[in-house]
C-alpha cells in the first residue's frame, strides 16, 4: 500500500513539474485565489485558474472590450484581495476608471500607463510583469508577435506575476504563446420575470487553453463574484402553416 502511495506522490510531482515548465503556477499558492468560476475550472489544468500566467483577450467590436474588460476586471480583483498594485497599460485608453469599483477593484490601486504606440506598450509590460510586487499587469492592444509575446511569458515564469492581453479590433489572430485565449461577449441580464435591468451579465468563452478543455459558460456579476447563469429556456418560434391557396372563377 505503501509503495502504490509512493508511486501516486511522485506522479503528482511530474505532473506539477510538467505544468510549470509550460507556464502554469503549481502547488499551493495556485489555489488561494477563488475566481467565482465554478464549473470552469474543471477545463484549467490542476482545476484551477491559472496564475503566473498570460491569458490573451479577444475583442472584435467595442462591445465585447467593454464586457472583457468587465470581466478581466472581476479577475482582478480577487488578484489584489491580499494587496498589490494593478499596472493597466493602454495604447488608446477608453476605460472609465470609477467603472473599476463596480467590479471590486479601487481605482487609486491601479497605475495608469498610457503610450503612443504599441512598441512601447510592450516594453513596459515586459519591465511590469518582471516586477513581483505588482498583483497583475493588462495591456490593451492590436497586434503581437509570437516572439513578442513569449518574452511576456518567459518574464512570468520568474515573477509568478499574471498577465492580460487584451487585444482589440485585431486583423488576424495569430499564434501566441499565451496559455489561453478568451473572447468575452455581453448578454442579455436577467430579470426572474421582474422588471427593470438585471445583473451584468457575460457570455464566456475560453477558445483554448493549453492541457485543458475549451468551452464557453455564461456568467453574471452578482454580490461581488461571479455566478453561473443556468441555462435559459428557449423558446423555439415554429414557422406558421402555409394555408392552401383557393383559386376562385
Amino acid at each position: 500500500m505503501s509503495e502504490l502511495t509512493g508511486k501516486k506522490e511522485i506522479i503528482r510531482q511530474l505532473k506539477e513539474k510538467i505544468l510549470s515548465m509550460e507556464g502554469f503556477g503549481t502547488g499551493p499558492d495556485s489555489r488561494l485565489h477563488d475566481f467565482g468560476l465554478g464549473p470552469m475550472n474543471a477545463a484549467f489544468p490542476g482545476g484551477a485558474f491559472p496564475v503566473g500566467a498570460i491569458h490573451e483577450f479577444i475583442s472584435p467590436t467595442e462591445a465585447c472590450a467593454a464586457a472583457a474588460n468587465g470581466f478581466l476586471t472581476g479577475l482582478l480583483s480577487t488578484l489584489m484581495k491580499k494587496g498589490g498594485v494593478c499596472l493597466w497599460i493602454s495604447v488608446r485608453r477608453k476605460l472609465f476608471a470609477p467603472a473599476l469599483k463596480f467590479f471590486g477593484v479601487e481605482p487609486h490601486r491601479v497605475i495608469f500607463i498610457d503610450v503612443k504606440r504599441e512598441k512601447e506598450a510592450l516594453w513596459v509590460m515586459e519591465q511590469g510583469l518582471k516586477c513581483n510586487s505588482l498583483a497583475a499587469v493588462v495591456a490593451e492592444l492590436r497586434d503581437i508577435s509570437f516572439a513578442e509575446s513569449r518574452r511576456l511569458q518567459l518574464a512570468v515564469e520568474t515573477s509568478k506575476v499574471t498577465g492580460f492581453l487584451h487585444r482589440q479590433c485585431l486583423g488576424t489572430e495569430n499564434t501566441l504563446a499565451c496559455v489561453s485565449r478568451w473572447k468575452i461577449r455581453p448578454v442579455a441580464s436577467r430579470t426572474d420575470g421582474f422588471p427593470g435591468v438585471g445583473f451584468p451579465c457575460l457570455e464566456v468563452e475560453l477558445v483554448k487553453i493549453r492541457n485543458g478543455r475549451p468551452g464557453i459558460w455564461q456568467f453574471e456579476w452578482k454580490n461581488g463574484t461571479f455566478r453561473v447563469v443556468p441555462e435559459r429556456t428557449r423558446t423555439v418560434v415554429k414557422p406558421p402553416i402555409p394555408q392552401k391557396q383557393q383559386h376562385y372563377a
